[in-house]
């Protein structure tokens, strides 16, 4: 089985780690893989690492559409199974089918509805869409679009290094201290759909509550100004930290007290899942897949009701016993539903069952 990994995104977000974990986890099971990634993304040098220790990984380089599927033709004829992890080269290995004649699976993280008929062209030419939340999957179904597969993201329980938040506080001059803040925090890229004016407008609101906490935002995005600004104009400096891309981010699990995601409308939220395993309570908006693996295991709350977010992260860092509640329920759920081998072994099947079927 011969498998080519499709992503050609310039960033590093829930994507992309989860091609890196799937591309990780079928070379551990001894399976030929390819890349077409986009050249100097984090996903490029992700895979460059991972072919120091896995020779089998072929690494293919992105350079626009019509270049794609050019390049596409000549590398598809020595795999099975090309599996598109973005809408982008879902879009290329689909119109290039008819040439390649190669499977073709694909991953749907989106949670807005198909609606041209490129779109749905796109669909028919696919052999397997799985969906990474059952309200994707819905979406897609009301559509008129065949889904039968669900495979949540999963988590790869990296070994937290504690070391690298020491390096932060040296380098950034921010004390992060568990006992004399409490730490509230989030992992969102600084993009319209995240919503990160909901965040500045919660700790804004939350500053009003107590004065005993601090807030961290790792990522980036083309509202960072727009942000800088509002967290100036709020006078919040002292207590939001913009602090932009963190390739270890998982790392700050360790010290956060609550996650936060304020996203407008979301497929999922990878790094909610994240925080599940790693045991840190959750505040989520309540909308799409969030609400699906969130709702009685997290607070949740309207999207854009800084109010609603601001009482909620203060009722969890108030009280121990919802805390603790919420997290066993969170961490219950994610070790069965989400962990890395399971996910693998999940992706494994489908790939066998369209080989073994005539399309």
């Amino acid at each position: 089985m011969k498998i080519l990994q499709l992503n050609t995104e310039k960033t590093w977000r829930g994507g992309e780690k989860q091609t890196y974990y799937t591309i990780l986890g079928l070379l551990q099971k001894g399976i030929r893989v390819g890349i077409l990634c986009r050249k100097n993304s984090p996903l490029f040098y992700k895979a460059k690492e991972l072919q120091t220790k896995f020779s089998e990984l072929k690494i293919y380089t992105s350079s626009g559409y019509l270049r794609d599927a050019y390049h596409l033709l000549k590398i598809a004829r020595d795999y099975d199974i090309l599996h598109a992890q973005t809408a982008k080269t879902h879009t290329v290995a689909a119109i290039t089918r008819p040439l390649h004649g190669k499977k073709i699976i694909y991953t749907r993280r989106s949670h807005f509805p198909p609606k041209n008929f490129l779109t749905k062209f796109k669909y028919k030419m696919t052999d397997k869409v799985v969906a990474i939340s059952y309200s994707v999957k819905n979406i897609l179904n009301s559509a008129g679009i065949k889904c039968d597969e669900v495979i949540y993201s999963c988590v790869f329980p990296y070994p937290l290094n504690y070391k690298n938040i020491k390096n932060f506080e040296t380098k950034s001059g921010i004390k992060l201290n568990p006992k004399s803040k409490k730490i509230v925090g989030t992992f969102s890229a600084l993009v319209p759909h995240k919503d990160p004016v909901t965040l500045v407008k919660t700790i804004k609101e939350l500053k009003k509550m107590r004065n005993d906490f601090i807030f961290l935002h790792f990522g980036g995005g083309f509202l960072e100004k727009k942000v800088k600004k509002l967290i100036k104009t709020w006078e919040l400096e002292d207590v939001y930290y913009l602090l932009g891309f963190e390739e270890e981010v998982e790392d700050y699990f360790l010290i956060l007290d609550v996650y936060v995601l304020t996203s407008s409308g979301e497929a999922l939220g990878s790094s909610i899942l994240d925080a599940f395993y790693y045991k840190v309570p959750v505040v989520a908006s309540d909308t799409g897949g969030i609400r699906e693996v969130v709702e009685g295991r997290g607070l949740l709350c309207p999207v854009g009701d800084y109010k609603c977010f601001a009482r909620a992260i203060n009722k969890i860092l108030d009280d121990k016993e919802l805390k603790n509640k919420l997290v066993g329920k969170a961490y219950e759920f994610v070790v069965k539903e989400c962990l890395f081998d399971s996910h693998i072994e999940k992706y494994l099947k489908i790939y066998k069952e369209i080989l073994n079927k005539n399309v």
